[in-house]
């Protein structure tokens, strides 16, 4: 398939995020024309994205990929793509909570799935990680309702709950195998709940927590720790070189101040999250509720409720969190859900500019033009 003119798009918020949402038909098969089909269509690489439709941030260059399932436990495959904004690069090593709170209803709209007369459940297999999560959302007379009175934090105003329900972990919670690693002098708890995630309590790294995005970003003596220890992290999480990978996230950990479990700043894994990613969050809950590991001391838990409130930079996040094990032992998460909203806004074609006048992605070293 050559790379089309124009393209079937819909523009969606997904919780605190938003995205490109296409269905694989509509796009190239191999991932390198695709790839450059959607540079172009974000307008990347330019840090404004001026000439296409990211927003100039990670959280508003991100692309789903939807296509009808072959897996008998899903309805639908969800491959989510990181489209980077300055730079010409295309990641698919990770997955994305808050883009997939609109994949059920974008599902529902395309066909994929038939709509219920009240809700509609949609089972979903996360194609980059094969995990897979439920999406619960309202079809009065058997259509998409974006309107309601459900509230995040991070989201002016109100819309229809998406309720997200994670099937139970069947890896190891601890992909380190510790509750706690030493990296460069630095205590912290690597964990893997659907995101991998790398624990640090922020006083060990000489900042409070309480920082904004940023005044963190702006810190380079803190940036060059938090590289150092996420190239280590990752090599001992079994991610190999992540040096040019999205993944791990790094989260500071304080205590709370507005009433919730924890206080975090999660970099992404650079800039530093104005919220906290879904699947990111999930990570934080439950690696909170293993004993011994970092953040373990901070948090302040409910012993009689599922619930953990994460505290961020623009509000927070509830997570439904119970731990459990696997049949081989190992520490995992029993149940995990979260309540996200979605909206879509706009739903047609989208021009990508001309691959005569996109950027020349850099060669590998040896390559001839």
């Amino acid at each position: 398939m050559t790379a089309p003119a124009e393209v079937r798009c819909m523009l969606m918020r997904g919780g605190t995020s938003k995205g490109a949402y296409f269905l694989a038909e509509d796009l190239p098969a191999e991932p390198a024309p695709r790839d450059a089909l959607l540079l172009r269509v974000m307008g990347s690489p330019d840090e404004r994205q001026i000439d296409g439709l990211g927003g100039a941030h990670p959280l508003t260059s991100k692309v789903a990929v939807i296509s009808p399932s072959a897996d008998p436990r899903a309805d639908v495959d969800y491959l989510f793509l990181q489209v980077a904004v300055d730079k010409p690069e295309v990641g698919d090593r990770q997955n994305c909570g808050n883009i997939l709170a609109g994949v059920g209803p974008f599902a529902v709209e395309r066909g994929l799935v038939r709509a219920g007369e009240e809700e509609t459940a949609v089972r979903i297999r996360m194609v980059n990680t094969g995990d897979y999560a439920t999406a619960t959302f309202p079809t009065p007379g058997g259509r998409v309702r974006y309107t309601g009175d459900a509230e995040i934090s991070g989201v002016p105003g109100t819309a229809a709950p998406v309720v997200i329900e994670f099937a139970a972990g069947a890896g190891n919670l601890l992909p380190t195998g510790n509750v706690r690693d030493d990296i460069d002098g630095v205590p912290v708890t690597c964990v893997d709940n659907g995101m991998p995630t790398v624990l640090i309590e922020a006083a060990s790294l000489k900042v409070t927590g309480y920082e904004t995005p940023a005044a963190l970003e702006g810190d380079q003596e803190l940036a060059d720790r938090l590289r150092t220890i996420r190239l280590e992290a990752g090599r001992r999480m079994g991610l190999g070189d992540v040096s040019d990978a999205t993944v791990p996230k790094l989260t500071l950990l304080a205590p709370p101040r507005d009433g919730g479990a924890v206080t975090t700043r999660t970099f992404i894994p650079v800039r530093c999250h104005t919220s906290i990613g879904v699947l990111g969050a999930a990570s934080v809950a439950a690696g909170l509720r293993i004993h011994g590991g970092v953040g373990a001391g901070l948090a302040e838990l409910d012993a009689g409720s599922d619930r953990v409130r994460i505290e961020h930079p623009t509000g927070f996040l509830d997570v439904e969190s119970s731990p459990g094990t696997t049949p081989d032992g190992l520490s995992s998460a029993r149940r995990t859900a979260v309540l996200r909203t979605a909206r879509k806004i706009f739903d047609g074609t989208v021009f990508p500019r001309s691959a005569e006048t996109a950027p020349i992605p850099p060669q590998p070293k040896g390559s001839q033009r």
